[in-house]
């Protein structure tokens, strides 16, 4: 796992993580969670331009997708999301940080995984 000092300097946002953080709010019941989460999207929002899901990354996407496939996995779905995410990453050329680094493992050698 990667230790906080070493996380660069600048970092970005997929639009689709802001759109999972957007979906946040309403997938709960509870009002105080509601609040915590409409907040968490609120502060990422004010902090992040968010990379674009353009042609570009979908493109990528299509690379992704083959990959995870070619090694027997499934590629729709919940895990879905978190491949646009690795795509996004992926056609701006830069690494993607995540705490669930398992879920990206078939994608080490096309993208930069890195676990915080």
């Amino acid at each position: 796992m990667l230790d906080a000092s070493e996380l660069p300097i600048e970092v970005a946002i997929s639009s689709i993580t802001l759109a999972e953080l957007a979906a946040g709010p309403h997938a709960t019941d509870d009002p105080d969670e509601r609040g915590r989460r409409q907040d968490r999207l609120q502060r990422a929002e004010a902090a992040f331009d968010p990379l674009p899901f353009d042609v570009d990354a979908v493109r990528a996407y299509g690379r992704v997708f083959g990959v995870v496939k070619a090694a027997g996995q499934t590629a729709r779905g919940g895990r879905a999301v978190d491949l646009l995410i690795a795509a996004a990453a992926l056609s701006a050329e830069l690494p993607l940080f995540t705490r669930n680094g398992d879920d990206f493992e078939t994608l080490n050698g096309l993208i930069d995984v890195i676990v915080v």
